[in-house]
């Protein structure tokens, strides 16, 4: 301090310290017109500033260090680039083209595999916002289609989104951890066992066939009655020489399964067997004494897929109860559990609530085949019943490893996919909460799309993705399976409901004038109504189901039959 005191009184250094000040300012000054008179970097028509894309890019959730460009608040690669990683990711097509037209081909393999994507030299760069023409070839078809693209340097860049629909792959982003995210879709598969499973059908004729030899025989089935050649049941007993088929019983969505949810299904003469088709989804559900009339041997040979609420089990539950008023036996030809033996999952149903849509105390996933459900079924009606095991089935084992063809089991229900996320789209009855696009889609109204996905997928939940997408008026998610092996359909739809619930999206119905509504029919109770109305979380409502699921399962064990 004693110093800069002295400095200070000295004239001299005082003018030494002023003339520089009056320097730098000069000098400033002097910067500031020469940078005015610089040539800057100007913006042709068409075109906008890129900035080079600060988010990482991963690809199903494996970090890449590929790097585009940010343009208005989207992330454009190169085509070339993604390709090259996207191959390493099983999503593979070849791609050439001009700066007018890009060309796809799904049927194609991309073979500059090295290609790792050029490094982008500058952090800014000047973008011309331009129109291409896509064509996409696809199983040896081909479509056009205008895309939006921008040339950066010489080469065309692409938003994710906009090449993911044609691709298939989805694209989301995280915003806490600011990655932007692709995913391709592909599902894990485990390799299929190379022991062949023989279905109940294929070893009726084969091994049982004394159980119907000179018999007259009942046939319940649907489409979905085929053998592993895709052979309809119904076609080898008619064709079987040593018993009659004299009748054929359908269930909901009639003998062709393409009556929709809950119509009524009249029944008819089938003019190509010449045989009466009654239904058992319109004025009975239960075969009548008249429908059973000259029948020796009932036989039920129908595609379950796996949740309580499922029609067709109940099918099975009234005709065994039939079959015991008549005195006469049922044979189930056992089929497998499209979501596999080892899901159980949700609220038992209460004995109180049994209805079409819930025969038993069952949970909403039950784990069993249709085989092991007439058993548990049985241990009530004690019907004269017999199943016709398959061979080669695990429990383990879901409908992919079967190597079994999937048959539609109703019009909403056309692949394994629907059928897969039936429980966790389907739950929402009456509360506003609905599906779309075959169970792939759950929405409501009030909902805001991304606030929907973003809180589901916080969850992490194993073997599923949400992708946010409107309806129309409905906000909501796409459901993306990841991997069939871990997915738990039924834990999934608990936690699409209660998340919902918690945003104020959905309304619980209640039972009014003694009317219980189809919400808690499809619950088995109050349990779920209740649970929602104490604003309970995803978690604290599977915890409420513990208790009573231990003890369904060790009733159930009774009942197995695979191992």
């Amino acid at each position: 301090m004693s110093c800069n005191r002295n400095l200070i009184k000295n004239p001299s250094a005082s003018a030494i310290i002023k003339t520089g000040d009056t320097m730098k300012k000069k000098i400033l000054i002097l910067l500031m017109i020469l940078m005015s008179l610089m040539p800057t970097k100007t913006f042709a028509k068409g075109e906008v500033q890129g900035l080079k894309s600060p988010q990482d890019l991963y690809i199903n959730k494996q970090r890449t260090d590929l790097k585009g460009y940010n343009i208005k608040d989207h992330n454009y690669y190169r085509l070339r680039d993604l390709a090259s990683l996207l191959k390493i990711h099983d999503l593979n097509f070849s791609l050439w083209g001009d700066d007018k037209r890009i060309i796809i081909s799904l049927d194609e393999t991309y073979e500059d595999a090295k290609n790792q994507g050029i490094i982008l030299k500058e952090d800014k760069a000047q973008a011309l916002e331009k129109e291409m023409t896509l064509k996409l070839i696809k199983n040896g078809k081909a479509e056009n289609y205008q895309v939006k693209a921008y040339n950066i340097d010489g080469y065309n860049y692409f938003k994710l989104r906009d090449i993911g629909k044609y691709l298939n792959y989805d694209v989301d982003y995280d915003e806490k951890n600011n990655l932007a995210m692709i995913f391709t879709n592909v599902i894990t598969v485990k390799v299929p066992s190379n022991k062949k499973i023989v279905l109940g059908n294929e070893r009726l004729l084969e091994e049982y066939s004394h159980l119907i030899d000179g018999k007259n025989l009942g046939l319940i089935t649907n489409q979905t009655g085929l053998d592993s050649k895709n052979v309809r049941t119904v076609d080898k007993l008619y064709n079987y020489d040593k018993a009659k088929l004299l009748a054929i019983y359908s269930p909901e969505h009639g003998l062709d399964g393409k009556h929709q949810a809950g119509k009524y299904v009249e029944s008819y003469i089938d003019e190509d067997l010449n045989l009466p088709v009654y239904s058992l989804y319109g004025k009975t559900r239960k075969p009548s004494p008249e429908m059973l009339a000259g029948i020796d041997v009932l036989i039920f040979d129908i595609q379950d897929i796996g949740s309580r609420t499922y029609t067709y089990i109940s099918t099975l539950n009234y005709a065994m109860k039939a079959a015991k008023e008549a005195g006469i036996p049922l044979l189930v030809l056992d089929r497998p559990n499209p979501v596999g033996g080892q899901i159980v999952e949700g609220f038992v149903l209460k004995e109180d609530y049994e209805t079409f849509v819930g025969v038993d105390e069952l949970p909403m996933a039950h784990g069993m085949t249709v085989g092991e459900l007439a058993k548990f079924f049985n241990r009530k009606i004690s019907a004269d019943i017999k199943v016709i095991e398959m061979q080669g089935y695990k429990r383990s084992m879901i409908w992919k490893d079967t190597g079994l063809p999937f048959a539609q089991t109703s019009p909403n229900i056309p692949n394994l996919e629907s059928a897969f996320n039936y429980m966790a789209a389907g739950i929402g009855d009456g509360t506003g909460l609905g599906q779309g696009d075959k169970f792939t889609w759950v929405g409501a109204k009030g909902l805001d799309s991304n606030d929907f996905a973003r809180i589901l997928n916080s969850y992490d939940l194993p073997g599923i993705r949400f992708v946010g997408e409107d309806k129309k008026d409905k906000g909501g998610v796409r459901l993306v399976i990841t991997d069939y092996y871990t997915y738990n359909p039924q834990k999934t739809g608990t936690y699409i409901l209660a998340t919902a619930n918690l945003l104020g999206a959905i309304n619980i119905p209640e039972e009014v004038n003694g009317k219980v509504p189809m919400f808690e029919k499809i619950h088995g109770g109050k349990m779920m109504g209740q649970a929602l109305k104490d604003k309970l979380r995803p978690q604290e409502i599977v915890d409420l189901y513990q208790k009573d699921l231990r003890d369904f399962m060790v009733e159930r064990e009774k009942y197995l039959i695979y191992k």
